[in-house]
């Protein structure tokens, strides 16, 4: 078997040929053989984690970044089943849940998307098999038939396909392999959840190969709701992957993959967790408003179904000195969704006071489609020298459809909380049809040159082109009867990026190695596509930049018993793409406004350590520390500060004031802390296994622990949306076949049944200043499962 087939067979890579990064190459040839020998054969070869974090196939020690690795054997050992949950096994990861998919988002280091439309692009970028999601909200989705998840953490800038600012999450799905094989599992937890998947591969000729991968998963909600007496919050979703592998000549090889998932989900409504007005419990009805509430009163069903669809084609050609590599995909993601508003039990408009901003929003719904063509060709020398080099271009073609409905209806008379007499009704309503194109070409390369001794220094650069056209209209009515409001003309934006990074690596040996590096990162134009936007008078976003500096140290013990990764890092962000609130509730205007503001900055330190003193006990364990803060004007204060603000002049900071007498009151925050970012984030996972005496099974014992300190999920530093500091205990335990062909593992989440939330806000139904909807995840309370697995 050739030496490149190896290579791909463990790392799972794009690229052919052993890579001669997996030893220090400023040691003598013959120690670097030695290493790569290691990688494949033995010594030490369990503790060696390949990874592509730099678009080639590198040990995880010998990479001068930060970068968290997580294999297919973690993500069954601790039940991670989406992309979500990748905040167990990654401290620096933090997931905010969102009413939907769109404006829900991943942060690392406190730093994420700070916008829900569909026009702007990720902080987190999601790359799968090489091909990157044009959009956040492809990211979050099931996990099955995984080989490995890298989270490279601070701005990827050079190589990626899409600059991101705060990181990547490159997915690795399992390549053909060419024996014959299968596997399979089943879970059932508690509250009917109920999970399938399935693989088999093998080959089809000498030089053909093939795997299909399938996967079934039906949850059923925790959120109790009384007006249509089902369970709300749950989901079902299905997916097929097909993979055909083929060695088209001793040096050419192709990947063809194509995959479909569809996701029918009753998600994600919101609870009431706190009421403090009268007339407002009134209408919600039977509802203890706190917490640990899993209850809710409304007749409409929120739902977020979505269909996602990836085909691509990889094609490694070995020219011997290097490899070419050439990535070519199309992606298709179509997501239907509808969020009520009021979250109250009545299907036809109410009066709640002559006042009332609204009496009934249950219409808010809207669709993302969404389509991309990209290629990517690059090459990578695959040599041992002093010169080591990933150069290519990248092209991006996407088309972002967004239609929106909203209907309210407004009472302008009658008895409270009764039905609105109709010639007491005024109805509004509109709808919008955005549609945003993008082309975005790159070129990029990056290179490292062994200096002398052990000493290398890394530079990178990416030249890119980037334009869009977005268009649309607002188009009223949804009934006859209501104003026609204007459309919009066409707004463009284009601009070139120049970013890169440069660094230093330092290797003692094989086993230890210091780095520091600059890196400059770049987020792209962005454009308003909801439909609250400005239709008539939008703007284009400035893009937004980052300076990031890391100084980091990578190394472990001779046996392999230690390895540890630390990294300090510091990180100014400017041009900063925000929500800002510009509502004014008592006026009954709900409105937030994609801008540019302000500056970001988060700096802090991780420590990742793994310990194996035998091969029956292993314990691995982070710890990140993150401070992150922005500088922004002209936000609005939270509403129970409004009636108390007074009128100052100037530009006061981190106080709430009017500029006169009369307007909304506002605030220019210093030094504030971005919201969803807890600056501890601490997790440890002991797993104990051993061979069970007269038997050919073995047992294990895992536990996974995972504290997060206090955060807050608004960025206006609103003291009553702030999740207090929490920690998570899951646990497993089971026994297997020492030839791995049978395991039974049985688990509990949240075994001290902590309560958390993962997003908080105020309503804007009736504008109360301290009334407060969350949302929760399954895991917010303690439940059992099992996990039946088959290997063949």
């Amino acid at each position: 078997m050739k030496a490149s087939k190896v290579t791909q067979r463990l790392s799972g890579s794009s690229m052919i040929g052993l890579i001669a990064t997996l030893a220090a190459a400023h040691l003598a040839p013959a120690y670097a053989q030695d290493a790569a020998t290691a990688a494949v054969e033995g010594n030490n070869a369990s503790t060696d984690i390949v990874v592509t974090a730099q678009k080639r196939a590198e040990r995880l020690q010998d990479v001068p970044l930060a970068v968290t690795a997580v294999s297919a054997d973690t993500l069954s050992n601790r039940q991670i089943n989406d992309s979500a949950s990748l905040v167990q096994a990654v401290p620096s990861l933090t997931f905010q849940q969102g009413a939907t998919p769109t404006n829900s988002s991943f942060r690392i280091r406190g730093i994420g998307t700070a916008l829900f439309g569909q026009g702007v692009e990720a902080s987190v970028s999601t790359v799968v098999d090489g091909v990157v999601a044009v959009r956040q909200t492809q990211g979050f989705t099931d996990l099955a038939d995984i080989e490995r998840i890298e989270v490279l953490r601070g701005p990827q800038g050079t190589l990626f396909g899409k600059n991101a600012t705060a990181g990547v999450i490159s997915v690795t799905t399992a390549r053909p392999s060419r024996e014959f094989e299968g596997r399979g599992e089943v879970t059932i937890a508690e509250h009917d959840e109920y999970r399938a998947r399935g693989t088999v591969s093998g080959p089809i000729s000498d030089t053909l190969r093939a795997r299909v991968t399938g996967f079934y998963n039906d949850v059923r909600g925790v959120a109790r709701n009384i007006a249509t007496d089902s369970w709300d919050n749950g989901s079902k979703s299905w997916g097929v992957r097909g993979k055909l592998e083929w060695d088209a000549t001793e040096n050419l090889n192709l990947l063809f993959t194509g995959e479909y998932r569809k996701t029918d989900a009753d998600c994600c409504a919101s609870t009431w967790i706190a009421i403090n007005n009268p007339n407002l419990q009134t209408l919600v009805g039977p509802i203890n408003a706190t917490r640990n509430n899993r209850t809710l009163n409304d007749e409409t069903v929120t739902y977020s179904n979505s269909e996602q669809q990836i085909y691509s084609l990889q094609a490694d050609w070995d020219l011997g000195a290097a490899t070419i590599t050439s990535i070519t995909a199309y992606q298709k993601y179509d997501l239907e969704v509808n969020q009520p508003i009021e979250r109250i039990n009545s299907a036809v408009p109410l009066f709640v006071g002559a006042t009332a901003a609204y009496a009934d929003w249950s219409r808010n719904s809207g669709i993302v489609d969404l389509s991309a063509f990209s290629q990517e060709l690059r090459i990578a020398n695959n040599d041992s020298g002093d010169f080591n080099y990933v150069a290519g271009v990248f092209y991006m073609h996407s088309d972002i459809k967004r239609p929106f409905d909203r209907r309210r209806a407004r009472c302008t008379a009658g008895t409270f909380g009764q039905p609105c007499a109709p010639a007491n009704t005024i109805y509004q309503s509109s709808a919008s049809n955005i549609r945003l194109k993008q082309d975005s070409v790159a070129a990029f390369g990056q290179v490292e040159y062994r200096i002398v001794g052990g000493l290398k220094a890394i530079g990178g650069l990416r030249v890119q082109y980037e334009k869009g056209t977005n268009s649309g209209s607002r188009i009223s009515p949804l009934v006859p009867g209501d104003a026609i409001l204007p459309g919009n003309a066409p707004v463009s934006g284009s601009i070139t990026a120049v970013t890169g990074k440069a660094g230093l690596q330092y290797e003692f040996s094989r086993d230890a190695q210091v780095y520091a590096s600059y890196t400059r990162g770049y987020k792209g134009l962005g454009y308003e596509m909801e439909i609250g936007a400005n239709l008539a008078n939008q703007s284009v976003l400035e893009p937004e930049h980052v300076n990031a500096y890391e100084i980091g140290f990578k190394g472990r013990t001779s046996d392999g018993v230690l390895s540890v990764s630390t990294a300090l890092f510091l990180a100014d962000y400017s041009n900063l793409q925000v929500q800002a609130n510009r509502s004014d509730l008592a006026a009954g205007v709900v409105q937030f406004v994609s801008t540019n503001a302000g500056k970001s900055q988060t700096k802090g330190f991780e420590i990742e350590a793994t310990v194996r003193p035998d091969d029956n006990f292993s314990l691995t364990g982070a710890v990140t520390y993150s401070d992150a803060t922005i500088d922004i004007d002209g936000l609005n204060c939270p509403q129970q500060f409004n009636a108390g603000a007074p009128v100052l002049s100037g530009m006061p900071t981190n106080i709430c004031y009017r500029s006169a007498p009369g307007v909304t009151p506002t605030q220019n925050l210093r030094g504030a802390t971005l919201p969803v970012s807890p600056r501890w984030k601490i997790s440890f996972a002991p797993r104990y296994e051993a061979d069970i005496a007269g038997t050919d099974f073995a047992g294990f014992a895992q536990v996974g622990v995972n504290f997060q300190s206090a955060m807050n999920f608004s960025v206006e530093q609103d003291p009553l949306l702030e999740q207090p500091a929490y920690t998570l205990v899951d646990a497993s335990i089971g026994v297997k076949q020492i030839d791995g062909r049978y395991s039974l593992t049985l688990f509990v989440k949240n075994l001290f049944d902590e309560n958390y939330l993962t997003s908080i806000g105020h309503t804007s139904f009736l504008g109360g200043n301290t009334d407060l909807v969350g949302t929760f995840n399954k895991d917010a309370d303690r439940y059992f499962g099992a996990t039946l697995g088959v290997k063949f």
